[in-house]
């Protein structure tokens, strides 16, 4: 009773601390907004085909997934494309000239010092993944955001499917600001230009590990909806992270091992969704939901058909 108490004074003085943040708008999304339950697909559906592609996004759709979970990076020349790094992974890549990327080389590949034509050279599906033998093997490249959108609309429409969400996470942290990718303001303002633009912002979920994105999104377009991702070693409190964080995400991403009925609590009493990442396990994906989780995330979304 006595750790109860303290988690719930916890919570409280979390509650009042961004009640007080006079620089931020305290925004609570409607359940209908999202979907009573998500089911996302992993960079489309990563254990099944090359992942961040269109193609990977489609055979998503048509699995029923909910949300399409994806990666961003920029440019040299600004435009927002798929990857999840800011360089061409040595486990995915295969060169123009037919040559595989190596370990050693793949982050002297940095997208953001690349044009969007200079990164069609490299194909991203023909080579096999080391991790994931079912993975459809094709020939595409990293797609542009605007592209994506584009296919992803006339797709649904044209098989007469409700919308999707997009999940999109910013890949960014401190030490590569300007390396890899633009500083938060200008990371955000880049993928906003596109949201904007083909009309989906009430589709548009903004993730990130990084919260100074978040911030940002947050006190500049407080009506999208945000994710707080996080992963192992945990070591701060839910409470100090949403301190941290400085207002209420509209969903909590942990990596599932973080779970706990007592987190699960938490995150209900403040109206925040919980959807943790990466499960590719049926059994494990029916503990989750049974024990309250308000979505999925998995490389393999044709699983979700079995869950109880």
């Amino acid at each position: 009773m006595y750790m109860i108490k303290k988690m719930r004074q916890k919570i409280l003085v979390v509650l009042l601390f961004v009640m007080s943040c006079s620089t931020h708008h305290v925004i609570i999304h409607s359940p209908e907004m999202l979907p009573a339950f998500d089911f996302e697909g992993h960079r489309g559906c990563r254990g099944l085909m090359p992942e961040n592609t269109i193609p990977a996004y489609k055979m998503a759709i048509d699995l029923g997934v909910t949300t399409l979970e994806m990666d961003a990076v920029i440019t040299k020349d600004k435009q927002v494309i798929m990857s999840h790094e800011p360089f061409f992974n040595h486990e995915i890549t295969t060169k123009k000239d037919g040559s595989l990327v190596d370990e050693k080389e793949e982050r002297s590949l940095n997208i953001y010092q690349m044009n969007y034509l200079e990164t069609l050279q490299f194909d991203v599906g023909m080579k096999p993944h080391p991790r994931f033998p079912l993975q459809k093997k094709l020939s595409v490249h990293k797609p542009r955001l605007t592209d994506l959108i584009d296919s992803v609309e006339s797709y649904t429409k044209s098989k007469s499917l409700p919308s999707v969400y997009y999940n999109i996470e910013t890949k960014s942290q401190v030490a590569t600001d300007n390396i890899y990718h633009p500083a938060p303001a200008e990371f955000v303002e880049l993928i906003m230009q596109v949201v904007k633009e083909k009309k989906v912002k009430d589709h548009v979920i903004i993730q990130s590990f990084d919260i100074r994105t978040l911030q940002y999104l947050h006190e500049h377009y407080p009506s999208i909806k945000t994710s707080y991702l996080f992963e192992p070693p945990s070591d701060k409190s839910f409470a100090e992270r949403l301190k941290d964080l400085g207002f209420l995400p509209t969903i909590y991403s942990p990596d599932e091992t973080l779970v706990t009925p007592l987190l699960i609590k938490q995150c209900k009493e403040l109206g925040i969704k919980l959807v943790p990442w990466t499960i590719n396990d049926v059994k494990r994906m029916n503990e989750l939901k049974q024990m309250g989780v308000n979505g999925l995330i998995s490389d393999f979304p044709n699983l979700y058909k079995q869950l109880k």
